[in-house]
């Protein structure tokens, strides 16, 4: 599949990018090259394969949870733009 140049640059606008002419011609090459790429893979048989999240079986691996010494509140509070007895001071989110 190619691109024209009008869609590069379509795309381009929805990323917020300026393109010189030349890196829409490359652009324009790469884009279409990896479109190519796609429609290799849709020509793939798939009929038989059951649908799946992730290729191989998942599990969690978690350590336990251990308490363990953290630093002092008054290291942490140093590099804090604004503290309030003891704790971090932030602005509302929610008014």
């Amino acid at each position: 599949m190619s691109l024209s140049r009008e869609q590069v640059l379509h795309i381009a606008k929805l990323a917020r990018i300026a393109l010189t002419p030349d890196e829409v011609e490359r652009f324009r090459e790469q884009l279409s090259s990896i479109l190519d790429h796609f429609a290799l893979l849709s020509e793939v048989p798939t009929e038989d394969v059951e649908p799946t999240a992730h290729p191989l079986p998942l599990r969690n691996v978690m350590r336990e949870d251990v308490v363990q010494p953290s630093m002092p509140r008054e290291d942490v509070l140093l590099n804090a733009p604004e503290q309030e007895e003891g704790m971090f001071r932030v602005r509302a989110v929610l008014e």
